[in-house]
């Protein structure tokens, strides 16, 4: 029997990232904690363990890492299926229309107009967080940002004119006329990490649930929003960049809070 040690060689000759390497061999010890050897009987046993005591997907990732362990044994044969992932049939934990026009209005009157401006580009364009710090003023004055997504394909991010208009204005009074467009408080480009932060500080701010005030809430608004007036889902995919139209079947699902305001109004018998 290979020893764990030549398994962590043989991941580490993969080019696995630290966190992979990291989670397979604990699997594989975790495995070894509980059972002897490797059989059929056992990798089921240890399956039916995870299923009951772990999500789907964590499942899965433990599945996937004693797959790797049994190709790397030649016991390919005991390989394990994958469970499937069960797809909610609501979203959850996104902003409401009513939350993110509170936070925008309240963030302009405290005079926070970066952050102000920081939620209405995440809801009004649809942007990913790591997108959205890549803004630059020129894409500003253009009215969207070209990028490139996996597999090299090309996806244009659209401002809307009205957010570009006012965009411009403040930048004018900031007598700001290049270089990107959300900076930290040291003149730096803003990073993913420091987005995040600072809207759940302004979430406790405001009495807001922080489970619903995250950067990727606001694209989650942009598609609900987008399809509610234009109820094209080929066109949302493409402007969210989407490989599969499937992936933006979500966003014609209610929010869990809308199913349960439906249910309340609709069931009084």
């Amino acid at each position: 029997m290979k020893t764990n040690e030549t398994f962590e060689q043989h991941l580490r000759k993969s080019n696995l990232s630290e966190n992979t390497i990291h989670s397979y061999l604990w699997t594989v010890n975790f495995y070894y904690a509980h059972y002897d050897e490797i059989s059929k009987e056992n990798l089921l046993a240890y399956k039916g363990y995870l299923m009951e005591f772990f999500k789907s997907k964590t499942v899965n990732l433990r599945i996937q890492a004693m797959n790797k362990y049994l190709e790397f044994l030649h016991k390919d044969r005991f390989r394990l299926k994958a469970v499937k992932v069960q797809q909610k049939n609501f979203l959850e934990n996104v902003v409401s229309n009513a939350d993110y026009n509170f936070l925008k209005k309240q963030l302009k009157k405290d005079g926070n107009m970066e952050w102000y401006f920081v939620v209405w580009y995440l809801a009004a364009t649809g942007a990913r967080v790591s997108e959205l710090i890549q803004i630059k003023i020129e894409h500003v004055e253009l009215g969207y940002f070209d990028l490139y997504t996996k597999g090299g394909k090309l996806r244009r991010l659209y401002i809307p004119r009205k957010l570009r208009t006012e965009t411009l204005e403040w930048l004018e009074e900031s007598n700001r006329a290049s270089g990107y467009l959300f900076l930290n408080r040291y003149g730096k480009r803003i990073t993913t990490r420091g987005i995040s932060q600072q809207l759940k500080n302004y979430a406790d701010k405001y009495g807001l649930d922080k489970k619903v005030v995250y950067p990727h809430s606001f694209r989650h608004r942009y598609a609900k929003n987008f399809l509610e007036k234009y109820n094209d889902i080929a066109l949302l995919a493409d402007l969210m960049g989407h490989e599969s139209i499937e992936t933006t079947r979500i966003y014609l699902r209610r929010t869990a809070s809308e199913q349960q305001a439906l249910v309340d109004k609709i069931v009084t018998w």
